[in-house]
């Protein structure tokens, strides 16, 4: 009796060669709110996103909330960051759009931001690019110094035995 024609024969396919591709990014040093490097690149990930979101408002069919929503999705790939992190870089990008609007952003959990996008979205294209645009100079103004923070020093004493 011959084998069911899905049974393997005798010949080996050729070794399936793994495409692989960068390493994920790695994330933080210790707790995240206390890695300045990692923050940083949250940081520059929101900028990013806020360019990218700007971008993609030029499609009438995409409402900002679903460009916004779908960052968590590319954060590794387009903005360094392991994509667990993708939802800070979403959250601070939604809180400084709605800002930029002249609204309270609150609590990145409370219902204050999801307002302010919903009445960001009934706004024309052209002015919810505009917010955007506004949310990233003013994100990119507030950006975190690049270099470690040097302590204060005191202004030189006077050499003692000369007065005024």
């Amino acid at each position: 009796m011959s084998p069911p024609r899905w049974f393997p024969s005798h010949r080996q396919p050729p070794p399936a060669t793994a495409v692989s591709g960068p390493p994920p990014p790695s994330g933080p040093n210790g707790f995240w709110i206390t890695d300045p490097a990692f923050r940083d690149r949250l940081h520059s990930a929101t900028l990013t996103l806020l360019d990218i979101v700007e971008d993609c408002l030029n499609d009438d069919d995409v409402p900002l909330t679903e460009v916004l929503g779908g960052a968590r999705d590319h954060a590794e790939h387009m903005f360094g960051v392991p994509s667990t992190y993708g939802v800070l870089v979403e959250a601070e990008a939604a809180a400084q759009i709605v800002q930029a609007a002249g609204l309270d952003a609150g609590s990145p959990f409370g219902l204050a931001i999801a307002q302010g996008l919903s009445g960001i979205e009934q706004l024309p294209v052209q002015q919810q690019q505009q917010l955007v645009r506004a949310a990233a100079r003013r994100y990119a103004i507030t950006a975190p110094s690049r270099s470690p923070a040097t302590p204060a020093t005191a202004p030189p004493r006077p050499a003692p035995g000369r007065s005024r």
